[in-house]
């Protein structure tokens, strides 16, 4: 199973989070981890955040990422929504 787990943080606290279980295998990874990241929007009622070369470069190193102001288009009322691989 794929799980993904979302957090948004602000001023060093978590304020919320969720994680996504995922179990269709026929699916790729990458399709796995978008559509989490969508369901995580969804769930927090956010727009998708940009994916920057940093956060493609630090989640392809550690399965983890942090997405700020810079990553969304709307203002966002937390400092960061970090993504992070659980479980494969």
């Amino acid at each position: 199973m794929f799980r993904m787990w979302g957090k948004l943080w602000k001023d060093n606290h978590l304020v919320r989070d969720t994680v996504i279980n995922i179990s269709d295998y026929s699916l790729s990874r990458t399709q796995m981890v978008f559509q989490s990241l969508e369901e995580i929007c969804y769930q927090f009622d956010l727009s998708q955040p940009i994916w920057l070369d940093a956060n493609i470069r630090e989640f392809q190193r550690h399965d983890k990422t942090r997405f700020s102001r810079d990553n969304f288009v709307e203002e966002i009322p937390f400092d960061y929504l970090e993504l992070q691989v659980i479980e494969e």
